[in-house]
């Protein structure tokens, strides 16, 4: 199912780095990833609920259920890979077993018999200068060509809590359609929910011109305010994509 269009990076966890608690990629220089540019630069109504969230359950519980479902998510796109390459993957602890019944739930709702082509997994990514990050897969489903991510929740989500997913989408789709010339403009979130079922959530073409305006004006804050020693090298190179991708200030 695999095809090799591209020259991919294999092996992306070696250049990945913590810098003062913060993900960045050695793609020639320390970029930030796109989970840090969007952990960073959080929309207000976002921060608004994780901090009522948090003061809710208490600190120690938010942390707990957090790192857990990181372990779970983790494992969960282990297993997805190894059905994707014939490589099958087995958990048997408590959380792994979890993430087999999410992972399984996933391959129910047919992704594997819509997924048309497969043109690479945890594929390495970078915009040259601004951000890098790891897209879980890139290739064709249901004939569109598109970036497929996969998340669990231990509830169900509705598409306006989707935002930083579907900026996710578009970073990476931006990010490849640089690196390798193609015109990936589609992204397609599948939520795995604890107990649950499998909601799909498109990025869709007509879309994704608006949500990349929307992701560089967080880069853009990013560089501004998150990197000061940078800024020099920042700004020049988003002020020149935000050009090419026609965005408003």
């Amino acid at each position: 199912m695999i095809l090799n269009k591209f020259k991919y990076i294999t092996d992306p966890e070696n250049a990945r780095v913590e810098v003062e608690g913060m993900r960045k990629y050695k793609w020639g220089e320390k970029l930030p990833s796109v989970t840090t540019i969007l952990s960073k630069c959080p929309d207000q109504s976002k921060s608004i609920a994780l901090a009522r969230w948090r003061q809710r359950v208490g600190e120690e519980e938010a942390e707990r259920i957090k790192n857990e479902a990181g372990i779970r998510g983790t494992i969960m796109h282990r297993i997805l890979e190894g059905e994707m390459t014939n490589a099958r993957h087995v958990d048997l602890t408590p959380t792994g077993q979890e993430a087999g019944v999410l992972a399984q739930a996933i391959i129910d709702h047919g992704f594997l018999k819509n997924l048309n082509e497969v043109w690479g997994n945890e594929v390495m990514l970078a915009y040259e200068g601004l951000y890098a990050g790891t897209a879980d897969v890139i290739g064709v489903y249901r004939g569109q060509k598109c970036i497929i991510d996969f998340k669990q929740s231990n509830n169900p989500k509705t598409k306006s809590q989707c935002e930083d997913y579907f900026n996710q989408a578009a970073a990476y789709a931006m990010a490849h359609n640089d690196m390798y010339g193609t015109d990936i403009n589609a992204g397609l979130i599948l939520v795995s929910v604890m107990g649950g079922d499998v909601t799909e959530f498109w990025l869709e073409p007509d879309q994704f011109k608006a949500r990349c305006h929307k992701w560089l004006r967080k880069v853009d804050e990013y560089w501004k305010y998150h990197e000061p020693s940078l800024r020099n090298q920042g700004p020049t190179v988003i002020d020149e994509v935000k050009e090419e991708f026609e965005c408003p200030l």
